[in-house]
């Protein structure tokens, strides 16, 4: 299914690396391309073939993971986390994943963020992610009936109902929660697999494979 050049929603879409709707966002690239000139600094975008029945939606890029790599959760310990579980159950062809140039494939999976840019101390404000909605909104609507969506985090679980018009209130995030979406979608909560989750013990290998076999059990 074709993306659309334009919607209802927001400017261009296909021109993601020309956003610049949100200033403080947009300025924080610069300075950091001027710190590290190697790095992408660019909006990211979503990883992973459009027909995917599988999308999942993190947080935002991460300052020496996706932002350095251009590709969403690609050289920083959540996506270490990420790779090797999505290769263990069949969504990757390879455990690691460390630069945007490797061989890493996804297999009926695609990979995204709420908000495209990095954000100061990885904390975007409400109207930045409000702002950035409109690209997953894009995304989710070119997900075919039957399609899972793996929400990591809370603010990814908000970002996907606002995406679709759903009030915040009826579907809380939870670990391990499943909620039927429309169009004949399915949401799945899981916490986020940051550095921090697993230091405190939120989150364990143990419960974020739980997540990938509810994942499959559905997509089945």
């Amino acid at each position: 299914m074709s993306s659309p050049t334009r919607n209802s929603w927001g400017p261009n879409v296909n021109d993601l690396h020309g956003c610049h709707l949100c200033p403080r966002l947009a300025a924080f690239r610069v300075e950091q391309k001027s710190r590290f000139p190697d790095y992408h600094c660019l909006p990211v975008a979503a990883f992973g073939a459009v027909d995917a029945r599988l999308l999942i939606v993190g947080l935002a890029p991460g300052l020496h993971g996706a932002n350095a790599t251009g590709r969403p959760f690609t050289g920083d310990a959540s996506g270490l986390v990420l790779f090797e579980t999505l290769y263990s159950h069949g969504f990757a062809n390879q455990p690691c994943s460390q630069g945007g140039d490797d061989n890493m494939r996804l297999i009926d999976c695609r990979i995204t963020n709420a908000v495209k840019c990095l954000p100061p101390q990885n904390r975007p404000s409400g109207a930045e992610i409000k702002q950035c909605n409109f690209y997953l909104r894009d995304e989710i609507a070119q997900l075919e009936a039957g399609s899972v969506i793996l929400a990591l985090g809370t603010i990814a679980h908000r970002s996907v109902l606002r995406a679709l018009d759903l009030p915040q209130s009826g579907m809380r995030f939870q670990h391990l929660a499943e909620q039927e979406l429309p169009n004949g979608l399915m949401l799945v909560d899981s916490y986020h697999c940051s550095r921090y989750n697993f230091n405190t013990g939120r989150l364990n290998r143990s419960m974020f494979d739980q997540v990938f076999q509810r994942i499959a059990r559905l997509l089945q």
